[in-house]
């Protein structure tokens, strides 16, 4: 399942029977996610340009996802006692679709996209699908984030981008439109203070505010699974691999 993924880096983690119901129910889904997942490219310069926040690349996909069907949507729960109205509660998911067929199963699947928040929101993901999939109004919840290898290569992939450019001072990053936050300036100035270089200082405190391991990667999406954030609802998790990078040719 997802063969072409995983021969491209891309990890995958299945839960509470979730590769049958795909398998066997939503054959489709699977065409689709992947094909969307295998043509993924984000530039190092977008990386850079997003600031930590999410990056073109990351749009891409949620467009090319909302032009397969895969469209936002919200999940209202009310509970009514002798038609009172006593619970109502509201999910929001980035991407949603049902499928319908003769060959397949009739029912609805939710995506989230975890590119670079703080980690608390798995949790919320993983409960929203939980709770959702209890009222049976989903059969399956998946969540994509940075895998393991795209995470722990940010360092490499922003010192490389810092050596293309010749960063070598706060001028080289006002020429290339990069202008860190004044703590951010004030953290690069004491690092230099220290002896470290500049470009240096400036992907340490880049990476480490904008990518650090407080936010949404695949070590802590594995966490909560462990300990059972989520479940009984099945889940179908996916990394993006560092192969997903792309530096300018030349």
């Amino acid at each position: 399942m997802l063969d072409q993924l995983r021969k491209k880096g891309f990890e995958t983690k299945f839960q509470n029977h979730a590769p049958a119901i795909l398998e066997r129910d939503f054959p489709r889904a699977l065409d689709e996610l992947q094909e969307v997942l295998l043509s993924v490219e984000i530039p190092i310069n977008e990386i850079i340009g997003s600031g930590g926040g999410e990056t073109k690349g990351t749009q891409r996909m949620r467009k090319a996802l909302a032009e397969k069907g895969w469209t936002k949507a919200q999940f209202k729960i009310e509970k009514t006692i002798n038609d009172i109205p006593r619970e109502s509660i509201t999910h929001e998911i980035d991407h949603v679709k049902t499928f319908r067929g003769d060959f397949e199963g009739n029912g609805t699947i939710a995506l989230e996209i975890e590119w670079n928040n703080k980690d608390p929101f798995f949790d919320r993901d993983l409960e929203n699908f939980k709770r959702l999939h209890a009222e049976d109004a989903i059969c399956l919840g998946i969540i994509l984030t940075r895998g393991s290898t795209l995470h722990s290569g940010m360092r490499d992939f922003v010192a490389r981008f810092g050596r293309n450019n010749r960063v070598n001072s706060a001028e080289d990053l006002a020429r290339l439109g990069i202008d860190p936050t004044p703590k951010h300036k004030a953290i690069i100035e004491r690092q230099v203070q220290r002896g470290k270089d500049f470009r240096s200082a400036w992907v340490n405190t880049f990476v480490s505010s904008k990518y650090g391991e407080a936010t949404t990667h695949w070590r802590k999406l594995m966490d909560r699974v462990a300990r059972g954030v989520g479940s009984p609802c099945p889940l179908a998790l996916i990394g993006l691999p560092a192969s997903v990078v792309t530096f300018p040719k030349g």
